[in-house]
């Protein structure tokens, strides 16, 4: 039985002691068809658990690149200062963590031998399209690495610098890695362009308008 299971089964078990018409109800589902109920439940929960943390991936990717729309080539290698880090070092960071973390994902470590951690905070002579290249390299890694995973796979052990992580677990801790870059990226990209810099979510003032067109939508 994986994670996800005991979970649903803990979940029914505290259902059944809350009061009589709460163990009625859970004792007819698991007379009738619990299991049945239960095995699609949590195969809806796991499928969506994939699903959504590969278009979490997607939206932070996007993030990224409407910054880099705004830039012009040597926005890349700006510096606020001697100790912080480019967008270009940032995407040559992601790039070898996320071909580090994803490559052979459920087969070994996620910190690779071949991995030059150090070399990844060096300026490097490399063209905007160089660093497009190694940014979609990246990423596509880690969805395809993602995308492909079972239900069975999310409660098996990985591990990262031999420290033993669950799949879902190693998943999540990325989703808090790239956005964190992202977040660098976005900025960095701000400070650059100043007055020029088209907003990338609701505007400053605008959150009353931002919420009437989404509500406006639903209707």
């Amino acid at each position: 039985m994986n994670f996800f299971s005991w979970i649903i089964l803990f979940s029914v078990d505290t259902l059944r002691k809350r009061d009589n018409i709460h163990k009625r109800i859970i004792f007819n589902l698991s007379c009738l068809n619990c299991e049945f109920y239960l095995f699609f439940f949590l195969q809806s929960l796991i499928m969506n658990f994939i699903a959504d943390a590969v278009k979490r991936m997607k939206y932070y990717k996007l993030l990224g690149e409407k910054t880099f729309e705004q830039l012009d080539d040597a926005d890349f290698f700006y510096k606020p200062n001697g100790e912080s880090n480019s967008i270009a070092i940032i995407i040559q960071h992601m790039y070898g963590n996320m071909m580090s973390r994803f490559t052979n994902f459920l087969t070994e470590d996620g910190e690779k031998a071949w991995r030059k951690r150090d070399a990844e905070f060096v300026d490097e002579q490399i063209s905007r399209q160089d660093l497009l290249d190694l940014w979609n390299t990246g990423w596509a890694t880690v969805t395809g690495a993602i995308g492909v995973l079972s239900d069975a796979d999310l409660d098996k052990e990985i591990t990262i610098r031999n420290e033993k992580l669950f799949v879902y677990d190693a998943v999540l801790r990325q989703l808090a890695h790239y956005p964190y870059h992202i977040g660098q990226i976005v900025f960095l990209g701000k400070m650059i362009k100043g007055d020029n810099w088209e907003n990338l979510s609701v505007p400053k003032g605008g959150s009353a308008n931002f919420n009437n067109s989404l509500m406006n939508k639903q209707v």
